[in-house]
């Protein structure tokens, strides 16, 4: 089939009633992307025409979704089931395409090579339509295949109207069609809203072509869960689960070690290299890149992070959208929140949180420091309690700090301020000027010591409590010579 034979629609209209959402059904995510996304993807390999997506609830939303994906939005509203889909997408799809490919939006796990396969059979017997089914063990809360015999089908029925002899079937309709759009048209034409809730449904169009004579091909999926809709929040875990195990398991195959893989969450951009081990509980989000022989330990989340060979990152550390160069470490229990470059052996310990920083190679900030808008060269050390007061309520301002510079603990340096190289920072100190190379500031009030000062002060304070406890032992006494309550009364 060339791609001038057929396009491709995706229903994206519902709601998603019985995910319980005020969210569009097909912007819920799964595995890393929104569902609708993985349905695209699926379908962009196939050389359609045109991609073409049927939107309805929340339809800028789902539009705004779309554009990226290069996938056309058609608008349906209001929403009159999946038959009037089809029928709004008719303008859109033309005259100059033979066939369709019709999929839901919620279906995320259908893969290329199943929808290539389904094309196939379509253009090799050329039936008016070809169905995607499935044989499950459970096929509870899908509609049932009626076949005639061999691989042609009779109707689709419904759950809610099937008979008792008809739940014994478990092959199920995974609403993924090919439609001859000579045969298609007609029948959508014929079609009549008896149903509870009034609506066209394609899934009657099945039934309007076998007893017209047209035939009618099933074609069972190699894989079931490839089918797998997103109805209920169940399902939607369920399916989220199966993308996250495929993931681990492709990088497991790519020499990545993963400990309790089934604890881990990685989106489906995520690289990471030979070697590089995954400890429990972690997630790696995003475009998050790892290089070879990295440690990312237990309970760290990576968005968007970019990590050369030999990185480790110690528990509990958040990471957005930073760099960090090989055999740096970072953590435990750090920030990058955003734009950093900690750059080759450099240490981030416990506690320290960076935004839009540079750290130079072997710089290090151990413990307890924030350096925000901050330039920081090589082999420099940050001491504990360390911050670059970069907001002054209105503005962000620049710290820069040269190389081999030592900023003793607690320091306070007021952007924008340059530190130079060699320089030394006195602990305590709040730096509001620049500090010339290999000098020592010191920012801070002098220490003054009083002699006896507090041996002074705890002898007036006891004698102060003296004629407390005097003035409260003959309130005691008082009350003691005073008559009981009963002994008033008598």
């Amino acid at each position: 089939m060339s791609a001038s034979d057929f396009v491709i629609v995706i229903l994206a209209a519902g709601k998603g009633t019985r995910l319980r959402s005020n969210r569009a059904k097909v912007l819920h995510r799964a595995g890393g992307r929104a569902l609708v996304e993985h349905v695209v993807r699926a379908c962009q390999p196939l050389g359609a025409k045109r991609i073409f997506a049927v939107v309805g609830h929340q339809a800028d939303d789902v539009r705004a979704a779309l554009e990226p994906l290069d996938v056309e939005a058609v608008l349906q509203q209001p929403q009159h089931g999946t038959g009037h889909a089809l029928l709004v997408a008719r303008r859109a799809i033309g005259n100059r395409v033979k066939h369709v490919l019709v999929l839901p939006g919620d279906a995320p796990l259908v893969g290329g090579g199943t929808l290539r396969s389904l094309l196939q059979t379509h253009r090799n017997a050329n039936p008016a339509a070809t169905i995607l089914t499935a044989v499950v063990e459970n096929p509870a809360g899908y509609g049932r295949i009626l076949r005639k015999s061999g691989s042609t089908v009779a109707a689709i029925v419904e759950e809610s109207q099937l008979s008792e002899e008809q739940r014994t079937i478990n092959e199920i309709n995974s609403s993924m069609y090919c439609f001859a759009l000579d045969k298609l048209w007609p029948a959508l034409a014929r079609l009549k809203p008896n149903n509870a809730h009034r609506e066209l449904y394609l899934t009657d169009v099945i039934a309007v072509l076998s007893q017209q004579g047209d035939t009618v091909l099933a074609q069972v999926a190699a894989d079931a869960q490839e089918v797998l809709g997103c109805n209920t929040r169940a399902e939607l875990g369920e399916v989220d689960r199966i993308f996250r195990a495929r993931k681990s398991s492709a990088l497991m195959e790519a020499g990545v070690t993963i400990q309790l893989p089934e604890s881990v969450m990685i989106d489906p951009d995520v690289q990471a290299g030979e070697d590089t081990v995954i400890e429990p509980c972690v997630q790696l989000l995003g475009k998050t890149r790892l290089g070879a022989r990295c440690t990312i330990r237990t309970g760290s989340l990576l968005t968007d992070a970019q990590l050369a060979d030999g990185v480790t990152i110690e528990p509990y550390c958040v990471i957005a959208s930073s760099r960090i160069d090989s055999g740096a470490v970072v953590g435990p229990f750090a920030r990058l929140r955003r734009d950093n470059h900690v750059r080759a052996g450099a240490h981030i310990g416990n506690f320290v949180e960076l935004k839009k920083t540079v750290m130079g190679e072997g710089t290090k900030a151990n413990h307890l420091a924030y350096l925000g808008d901050a330039r920081i060269g090589r082999n420099t050390n940050i001491g504990a309690g360390t911050i670059t007061c970069n907001y002054d309520g209105v503005e962000k301002h620049p710290t820069t700090i040269g190389n081999r510079v030592f900023i003793g603990t607690d320091s306070a340096l007021v952007a924008p301020v340059r530190i130079g190289d060699g320089a030394y920072v006195a602990a305590g100190s709040v730096i509001t000027e620049n500090v010339p190379a290999d000098a020592l500031a010191i920012a801070r009030g002098r220490q003054a010591n009083k002699p006896n000062w507090a041996a002074k002060r705890r002898r007036e304070l006891a004698a102060a409590e003296k004629p407390k406890k005097s003035r409260r032992a003959k309130s005691r006494a008082r009350r003691k010579s005073r008559p009981g309550r009963s002994a008033r009364r008598r």
